[in-house]
């Protein structure tokens, strides 16, 4: 069972990345770009995920994975029930989400900076 601190280290170290609030829910920037937001109450992490593989994974996991609100379906991003997901799991989701966000030199340098993945 996941929770906001097993990720929110992660957030802060990702290279360019930097957390802040709005309206009380911490969110993840590269730049002006959000990646990983959380709901107020903590309960949910949305993040950045390719719109064309989001039916299959939500599909895939109904109880643990839902389509954002329709206003954000434009958008490449997903909601997870945090407490559904493995502390591993939801550092994965967060560090996928960073590296549709930044430059792919960033992204290389972080797989071989961690090889075994975000831990």
């Amino acid at each position: 069972m996941a929770v906001i601190d097993d990720v929110r280290a992660l957030g802060t170290e990702l290279e360019r990345s930097y957390p802040v609030y709005v309206r009380g829910r911490l969110k993840f920037r590269v730049g002006q770009i959000v990646y990983v937001a959380f709901s107020l109450d903590e309960r949910v992490m949305g993040f950045a995920f390719p719109k064309e593989e989001r039916a299959a994974l939500v599909g895939g996991d109904p109880l643990k994975f839902r389509m954002p609100a329709a206003s954000d379906l434009r958008f490449n991003w997903v909601d997870a029930d945090l407490a559904s997901l493995e502390p591993a799991e939801a550092r994965e989701f967060v560090v996928d989400a960073w590296r549709m966000v930044v430059p792919q030199k960033l992204a290389r340098a972080y797989d071989l900076a961690h090889p075994d993945g975000p831990g």
